[in-house]
């Protein structure tokens, strides 16, 4: 049921935006608030973060990347503003200037190992998210008053199941501050880095980590029947546990592909979770299907029907 994407694969990602960051402090700023290693960053080499409250739970997920004098920082553009505004009340005398790059960038997904040098402009950054296919975020400079182009929805599916066969996360409005690091499955993709000195949610992040008390993460599953699910949806799967998605996209045959942070085992009483669904909610039929990287904890093959 996974697309089939090719050597030429594109998808113009006009849902994303860019957060700029610039100043001498640009760098030591970030590492204060985000939770990978942003020292670091380099040009050759693009970190995946997590942006997170006091309480440890992710308020925006994004790509990073150098770009010169300043740091660009790919996520949905509905949370950019909520971003800016929350991190600028930490500048305080550091020289850091956020501001919104989003008109500046124009967002690109291309499919191959020779994707990158495929660009539309030689100033164009790329940002490896992905192998098996190789996948790349690209961001081309926009000409002035250039308009986003819309992605049609097929090639945009396609790039999102891909994201979802790949465990990748994404926090949207709908999920900003639902999940812990951890139930994002953030450790596991080098988007936490437990070496590095004090950020915000570093306590509850690394508490979790060093007790090992993780009973829920995301995990991937497909519909046995059509259904329509979106990011923040939650319901009950066939065996008692309690999920909510992450992110979801339909295959052609109309049955749902979604990532969503459920209990590892359903013998296990799940960990309090204030933003957890409401046991009325009907049962979905789903299977669940394996992530290319193992979930410390995880009880069984991660695979078989859970209806």
């Amino acid at each position: 049921m996974r697309p089939g994407p090719t050597e030429s694969s594109a998808v113009e990602l006009s849902e994303l935006g860019v957060l700029s960051v610039r100043g001498a402090d640009a760098l030591r700023f970030l590492q204060g608030q985000l939770s990978s290693d942003v020292m670091q960053l380099a040009a050759e080499r693009p970190q995946l973060a997590g942006y997170h409250n006091p309480q440890g739970r992710a308020i925006a997920v994004m790509r990073l990347a150098a770009a010169g004098a300043q740091v660009l920082a790919v996520m949905p553009r509905e949370l950019i503003e909520v971003v800016a505004r929350r991190l600028s009340r930490f500048i305080l005398r550091a020289k850091v200037q956020l501001s919104d790059g989003s008109a500046d960038w124009r967002v690109r997904g291309l499919v191959g190992p020779e994707a990158a040098a495929r660009a539309d402009d030689a100033r164009a950054i790329p940002i490896q998210v992905s192998h098996a296919p190789t996948r790349w975020v690209v961001l081309e400079p926009s000409a002035p008053g250039e308009v986003p182009l819309s992605s049609a929805p097929e090639p945009r599916t396609a790039w999102r199941l891909l994201d979802i066969a790949a465990g990748l996360p994404q926090v949207y409005a709908s999920t900003s501050e639902a999940f812990v690091a951890q139930m994002l499955n953030l450790d596991l993709l080098d988007a936490v880095a437990f070496s590095k000195g004090c950020y915000t949610g570093q306590e509850v992040i690394a508490r979790a980590h060093y007790r090992g008390r993780v009973k829920r993460r995301m995990q991937r599953w497909r519909t046995l029947g059509r259904a329509r699910l979106i990011p923040g949806d939650s319901g009950r799967l066939a065996d008692g546990r309690l999920y909510r998605v992450v992110e979801a996209a339909q295959h052609p045959d109309g049955r749902c592909e979604f990532l969503a942070v459920a209990p590892l085992d359903a013998r296990a009483e799940a960990e309090p979770d204030a933003q957890a669904t409401d046991p009325a909610q009907p049962l979905i039929e789903a299977e669940q299907l394996p992530l290319p990287y193992e979930l410390p904890g995880h009880q069984g093959s991660g695979q078989g029907s859970l209806a």
